[in-house]
């Protein structure tokens, strides 16, 4: 639908209104006078002209048969053909002849003029004309009228009936009525403000949708977070209320009980932690302390933060890390992002596995990979393993997964960093978790202070 802009509207209806009173005035002129010549000087054409010529000769040729009432007849009947009026009076001033008294204020005097006969006064004559004036006048008043009624009425169509319902429209979106149909105009800026309304409630629907989705999420939170706390809980209590009680008598069993109690704390030590960073991530604008951080470093003490555990399942791992890969970014947050990776993939790796760790530059990217060679992700879980307390398993026994937050913590760190996180399966078997972050630049001097008291690793290509 083609527009126009408001001050081209408003040109068009100017013209419009200038237009219409001059067609009118043409067209009552050319009703008149047969003629568009606008002539002011003498009779306003040949028509009137001739009819003027023919009422004064005979008026003329006959001064006798003035009070002939025949002849008066002949002359009424002239003076009608020719839209005129005559009065003819004697030479003392006495009126022996009208036409039409009811028309006198309607008509100007075209032509006064006195008979005159062997040097002797016989009457006076005068000849009226319609007064074009006034009609001229009329047609201009009732040109304009109806360009102001016209244009009244386009202003209304065009200009306040698309606001009324734009305005109409508002109030339903602000009593929450998202289902609303905004109305078009031809006129640009209210199209522009309509487009602008139409992209506010997409918006206001892609909020409400979003907002929906929080709250549904939430609600999940919550349930899951009651159900990790709940059972670590019941646990402590029930092992705390039998030392109370005395059920463990023996040094060999209170010691059970109290090793049990620390296990169990610890769980709810590290679900509490792991909550606190997902909130941290998810809804605090957390700066980050950047640097540059090289992530063969990070890699390496990650590896040493869970050889512990590894040996205690005899998993081997093994790491192909260059010593180039500078990042920018929060070394703290980058370390508790990888030590996520580990822990997921000792946790899964069964007895006498193996763990393999690569990093490596990649043009303008630095990409870093671990694999693992336990059972792999199922397909459900490639879809949902980053999701907020998704562990895999329904039953979400803590035996055998974390918190289900590890992942998610993350990718949520690797993204504030502009790289990106995700998880699939080895072609050998295996889950094989692959991320990757922009470079820091090569020319930065930490970066070479950093390379100056680095040590060497072995390189590998990373997939």
């Amino acid at each position: 639908m083609r527009t126009l802009r408001i001050r081209t509207f408003t040109l068009l209806c100017f013209f419009f209104i200038l237009t219409v009173p001059w067609i009118f005035y043409v067209t009552a002129h050319f009703m008149e006078t047969n003629t568009f010549s606008f002539s002011k000087q003498g009779p306003q054409n040949e028509f009137q002209q001739r009819n003027l010529n023919e009422t004064i000769r005979m008026i003329e040729s006959n001064p006798g048969e003035w009070q002939d009432p025949e002849w008066q007849r002949r002359l009424d009947a002239q003076l009608r053909q020719a839209k005129m009026d005559a009065v003819i009076t004697s030479a003392s001033g006495r009126e022996i002849y009208r036409s039409n008294a009811a028309r006198r204020g309607t008509m100007s005097a075209a032509e006064q003029f006195s008979i005159i006969e062997n040097g002797r006064l016989i009457g006076k004559v005068a000849i009226y004309m319609p007064k074009s004036l006034g009609v001229g006048w009329m047609s201009i008043l009732a040109g304009l009228l109806l360009a102001f009624f016209v244009v009244g009425m386009e202003m209304r169509r065009f200009l306040l009936k698309p606001l009324e319902k734009m305005s109409l429209a508002a109030r339903r979106i602000a009593a929450g009525d998202e289902d609303v149909r905004l109305p078009g105009s031809r006129i640009a800026e209210i199209a522009e403000v309509r487009d602008g309304f139409q992209v506010m409630l997409e918006g206001l629907e892609q909020a409400s949708r979003k907002q929906a989705a929080l709250e549904e999420e939430r609600r999940f939170v919550v349930a899951a977070v009651a159900h990790d706390l709940r059972t670590p809980l019941f646990a402590l209590r029930g092992y705390l209320d039998g030392l109370e009680q005395g059920i463990a008598r023996s040094p060999e069993k209170m010691a059970k009980y109290l090793a049990v109690c620390k296990e169990k704390s610890a769980q709810l030590d590290r679900l509490v932690e792991d909550l606190f960073a997902f909130a941290k991530m998810e809804y605090l604008d957390t700066k980050l302390n950047n640097g540059i951080v090289n992530l063969s470093h990070v890699l390496r003490k990650s590896v040493e933060s869970v050889n512990p555990y590894a040996r205690q399942k005899s998993i081997s791992i093994s790491s192909y890390a260059e010593e180039n890969c500078f990042v920018s970014g929060d070394g703290h947050l980058l370390e508790r992002a990888m030590s996520n990776l580990f822990d997921n993939a000792v946790r899964h790796t069964p007895p006498g596995g193996e763990i393999r760790v690569e990093c490596a530059k990649d043009g303008d990217r630095v990409k870093f990979a671990i694999r693992d060679t336990g059972p792999g992700f199922s397909a459900e879980e490639l879809e949902r393993v980053f999701e907020p307390l998704y562990r895999g398993e329904s039953s979400r026994n803590r035996s055998t997964g974390g918190s289900g937050l590890g992942l998610t913590i993350s990718q949520k760190i690797v993204r504030r960093h502009g790289g990106d996180l995700e998880a699939g399966n080895h072609p050998e078997g295996g889950a094989l978790l692959t991320g990757f972050m922009p470079a820091a630049d090569s020319d930065s001097p930490n970066i070479c202070a950093e390379a100056s008291n680095a040590k060497k690793e072995p390189r590998a290509f990373v997939p």
